[in-house]
């Protein structure tokens, strides 16, 4: 079974070619380890977990040599501690740089990753030796949230490839985007080696949805797989949001779809001579590397005279035309050729400077200002990884550096997809984000973005000072305007919403407000409901006809009382007067003359002590005469009775049930402990390293150069032939 060129990341190929520049550039270098030759082998780990599994066994005890003596079962092979790594590169996915850290972490071999950005490496309790050059997804989930916000996309679908990659990321964008308020219609997770049926469910989901944005956390493989599911049955334009994992893979760049898409990404950076490098791939290059090999057949289409082992990895139907030498690298355009945006490339470089200076700390020593190494001293992993956490040093102007989770500060470039001249897709960066700066100047945008409808929104100083009136709208519910209040809709996020006017007496002054606030006391609102506005003050003046007769009516009614009072006051001794208990009498006129002038109270502009005044004096005085006419009526009702005997009054309590409840509470605590252990048992061959180098100390460097990993039918009688890599 041959395997076709398609299967193989050339961009992967490129990091692996990145590491071995930077140590054959160590090599060459007079002023860090002089005099000392570093080597290396570098492995495919086919984007694979068993095939990391397997490649991290073997830089535990990397055996020196192998060789298979027959095509029968017999075989030998010589291990030796001497042939361990005391450092690794690599790997590009989080999930087998997880893999490979639990591992390799027993032994204390540091693990340097350039593009394992999953926040869960950082806690050092689990991964305690590993390290990367390229910042946790912690600080790009809080950066994407942010920029999601500050273009008033409230209403997103996430999608992520289910790996810890994806998951962690979208977990870390998701919890931060809650804080900001966004909320997420659907969230579809997938492999790139799910049937074909889920990756059609997971495009129709992203069709039929009303969300416009798109956050995708995922390889560049499991974000393809969906894209050409999209392309096929192309959707209304959506605006994506691309991690930094796949947001600048050149291959990607071919979905016209995609135009618009804008993400944080690696800076670009430049290697001196690394494209002069990648390009000197001499006939026998080519021809001493299986990879090269597959990869030269793959670009040009022929077949190398030679039968290399990658006779066994290209599929059948292939070109037979043979390679005559006619072939130009020169004019190849992939993206082992592509060094014009050196991003993750960079990481990788920094990763080897990082630990080939963490060797030079041990084995140098400066003397009369010539510096001294031992090439003979024998030093322990552990003692690179102890170095790595004091390593501070800076190579063509980019700075290295870790913190105590093995993290370097983060810088992100923002960049979307344009369109080029010739109609294609091109990486353009816009701004950046420096997660080093105060708050308030992490964000910049100096160039114009360009969004999927093709409008266009010119930056200015700061993102936040962006215009936005041709950004793409992606929201669940319009905003509610003042004078209305959101009311959510039962089983929905928050952001999906109706706008209910205010209720009589209430208003809202601010847009999207989720309550309306009473107007005060002497206020009532307008016909917007959005402002109160004083009452309008209206009384009854002594000036007018009714005052004038309410006052003329009040005056004589006190008159009358007042002269009636006189009168029985000169007649309190008669009989009469007497037996009309005086007493309650004269206490009855009294307030009904001021019950008749209060309503004077009533009469003319209110101000504070007669608002106070009117009500509680009337009511005072009101209440006291019907006391006394209540008094007066008992009076006369015991003057009547009082020849019938006296009538006895029981008392008798409230009696009723009484009912008492008790209530109790048991609290049942239990405890369990469950304890997990997983046993890997790796039986086959070693497989060779993709590139090797011999020298005085070996690092060790992982890639995912292929996409997929071919399962070997095992007949459990001998030993399994080494596991092969294919694409999808």
């Amino acid at each position: 079974m041959r395997m076709s060129a398609c299967s193989m990341d050339t961009r992967e190929l490129r990091f692996a070619r990145a590491m071995s520049f930077a140590i054959e550039e160590i090599n060459g270098s007079a002023d860090l380890l002089p005099g000392v030759a570093l080597g290396y082998k570098i492995h495919d780990s086919c984007s694979s977990a068993p095939m990391a599994v397997q490649v991290a066994f073997q830089f535990t005890n990397d055996p020196q040599s192998y060789s298979n003596k027959n095509n029968n079962n017999n075989s030998s092979k010589v291990c030796s501690q001497s042939g361990r790594v005391l450092a690794v590169i690599g790997d590009s996915g989080s999930t087998q740089s997880i893999i490979i850290s639990r591992i390799i972490g027993p032994f204390d071999i540091p693990q340097v990753s350039h593009f394992s950005t999953c926040a869960c490496l950082s806690d050092k309790s689990q991964y305690p030796t590993f390290f990367r050059t390229i910042p946790s997804d912690h600080f790009q989930a809080n950066a994407l949230a942010k920029l999601v916000k500050n273009f008033g996309w409230t209403w997103i679908g996430a999608l992520r490839a289910d790996t810890d990659y994806g998951n962690e990321g979208m977990a870390s964008f998701l919890l931060a985007a809650h804080k900001e308020g966004i909320c997420v219609e659907y969230s579809e997770s997938f492999t790139r080696n799910d049937p074909q049926s889920k990756i059609q469910q997971v495009a129709d989901v992203i069709r039929r949805s009303t969300a416009m944005v798109v956050v995708a956390f995922g390889a560049p493989g499991d974000i393809r797989v969906v894209l050409e599911e999209l392309t096929r049955h192309p959707s209304p334009p959506r605006q994506w949001i691309g991690s930094e994992a796949w947001v600048t893979d050149p291959e990607l760049l071919r979905f016209q779809l995609c135009a618009g898409t804008i993400g944080f990404a690696i800076p670009k950076s430049i290697i001196p001579g690394f494209r002069e490098y990648v390009m000197d791939l001499s006939p026998a290059k080519v021809a001493a590397s299986h990879v090269l090999s597959e990869f030269w057949e793959g670009a040009f289409n022929c077949r190398l005279e030679k039968n290399t082992p990658l006779s066994l990895f290209v599929e059948a139907g292939s070109s037979d035309r043979v390679c005559d030498g006619t072939e130009d690298i020169q004019k190849l355009q992939n993206p082992y050729t592509d060094t014009s945006q050196l991003r993750n490339s960079n990481m990788v470089y920094k990763a080897a400077y990082a630990i080939a200076h963490a060797i030079h700390n041990l084995v140098c020593k400066k003397i009369n200002s010539t510096i001294h190494c031992d090439q003979f001293m024998k030093i322990e992993p552990v003692q690179v990884f102890d170095q790595l956490k004091r390593v501070n040093f800076s190579r063509n102007g980019y700075h290295v550096l870790f913190d105590a989770n093995g993290d370097p500060v983060a810088f992100y470039e923002l960049i979307n997809w344009q369109k080029n001249q010739n109609g294609g897709l091109e990486v353009v960066t816009v701004g950046h984000y420096d997660e080093s700066l105060p708050p308030g100047q992490k964000f910049n945008i100096r160039k114009k973005i360009r969004w999927p409808d093709g409008g266009i929104q010119a930056g200015r100083t700061t993102l936040f000072n962006s215009f936005h009136t041709t950004v793409p709208v992606s929201v669940c519910s319009d905003s509610c305007p003042p004078g209305t209040r959101k009311v959510l809709h039962k089983g929905k996020p928050i952001c999906c919403y109706d706008c209910v006017p205010c209720a009589e007496g209430e208003i809202s002054n601010t847009s999207d407000s989720s309550d309306c606030l009473p107007c005060p006391k002497e206020f009532w609102p307008n016909e917007e409901k959005n402002l109160c506005l004083p009452k309008p003050v209206e009384f009854l003046s002594f000036h007018e006809v009714l005052g004038i007769i309410l006052a003329t009516f009040s005056i004589a009614g006190a008159c009358l009382t007042i002269i009636t009072a006189v009168v029985f006051f000169q007649h309190r001794f008669t009989p009469i007067v007497r037996a009309n208990n005086s007493e309650l009498s004269f206490l009855l006129l009294f307030s009904l003359t001021l019950c008749f002038l209060c309503s004077l109270t009533f009469i003319g502009r209110p101000s504070d002590w007669s608002c106070m005044l009117r009500h509680t004096a009337f009511g005072i005085t009101f209440v006291l005469c019907i006391s006394c006419v209540l008094g007066k009526t008992l009076v006369v009702l015991m003057a009547f009775k009082a020849t019938l005997p006296d009538n006895l009054l029981q008392r008798h309590g409230p009696v009723g049930p009484e009912t008492s409840g008790k209530v109790g509470i048991r609290d049942v605590s239990d405890a369990g402990n469950a304890t997990d252990s997983v046993k890997c048992m790796l039986r086959g061959t070693p497989r060779p390293a993709a590139f090797t180098l011999d020298g005085d100390y070996l690092i060790g460097g992982v890639f995912s150069i292929h996409y997929n990993m071919k399962t070997v039918k095992n007949n459990y009688t001998s030993l399994p032939e080494p596991r092969e890599c294919t694409g999808r």
